[in-house]
């Protein structure tokens, strides 16, 4: 919204009249009952003042106050769509939720970079943590940090923690990981350049997929010394991620569980005597 537009619309809200209580019902009756357009538009104008004030209470967040008016318009639309004038609540009422959650919803996805305030008590913290510390700071006794985040915590309902970093937050902008560590010189070392990651590097990634794979056809040729039977006890014990129990694999063949452990161990023994003379390596 340009500087001419946000400016016409305020002139239009600050022209258009109050409604009284009555011509408020009409007017909204003709909205819910006749889907009359122009009622909806003369209800909605007339609170524009509303909007206006408000956005004025979210300017400190650093946003443009055209785009706040015009969120909240939004908001007020949306109010106006889904009064009931039945209930014999004043419109502005009721329209004062749908303005303030459309405003604060365009702060939280446009002060920051990071999305934040994902839960109600999230949001909360968000827009009363400011409040809250100035109120606490002015009490008399000179409180901690720790202290100011417990007290906030308890009154708002998050952990002391996520007081603390949101707290962080609000007190600097966000920050470039690419910008250069000294302003004054635009050549030195970006942010990215000091953090560290713990995964491993790309050829440690790649040596171990490599030296997986090439493990897995060697055992897969190992297997081949193996009669069928001795193939499946090492496939359902050995190479399962839940490998079944002697009992039900011995259940399963019609022999022992002691059967079982004994020809599983044969296998191992096969399979160790093969790999240890085809790949010394492997085995050692």
């Amino acid at each position: 919204m340009d500087e001419k537009v946000r400016r016409s619309l305020i002139d239009a809200a600050m022209a258009a009249p109050y409604l009284g209580r009555d011509e408020e019902l009409e007017l909204a009756t003709r909205w819910k009952g006749d889907g009359d357009q122009d009622a909806m538009h003369r209800m909605a104008m007339a609170h524009m003042r509303l909007v206006i004030s408000m956005a004025g209470k979210f300017r400190h967040y650093g946003l443009p106050l055209s785009d706040l008016v015009q969120e909240g318009h939004v908001g007020l639309l949306e109010a106006a769509s889904r009064f009931e004038p039945e209930r014999d609540v004043r419109f502005s009422t009721y329209a004062t939720w749908w303005i303030r959650a459309a405003m604060q919803d365009y702060v939280l996805r446009n002060w920051s970079i990071v999305r934040g305030g994902t839960s109600s008590a999230q949001k909360a913290l968000f827009f009363n943590l400011r409040r809250l510390r100035a109120r606490l700071a002015q009490g008399g006794e000179q409180l901690s940090s720790e202290a100011i985040y417990r007290e906030i915590s308890t009154r708002i309902g998050v952990s002391a923690r996520d007081v603390a970093l949101m707290d962080s937050r609000l007190a600097a902008p966000d920050t470039s990981l690419d910008a250069p560590i000294s302003d004054a010189d635009s050549g030195s070392a970006g942010r990215m350049d000091f953090l560290v990651s713990e995964d491993p590097l790309p050829d440690e990634i790649a040596g171990k997929r490599i030296d997986e794979e090439r493990r897995a056809t060697w055992l897969a040729s190992a297997l081949r010394v193996l009669n069928e039977r001795e193939r499946r006890i090492i496939a359902e014990r050995r190479l399962q991620d839940d490998g079944m129990t002697l009992e039900a694999l011995g259940s399963s063949l019609g022999i022992s569980k002691e059967r079982v452990r004994q020809i599983e161990s044969r296998a191992l023994d096969k399979l160790r005597e093969v790999l240890s003379r085809r790949h010394p390596a492997l085995i050692g």
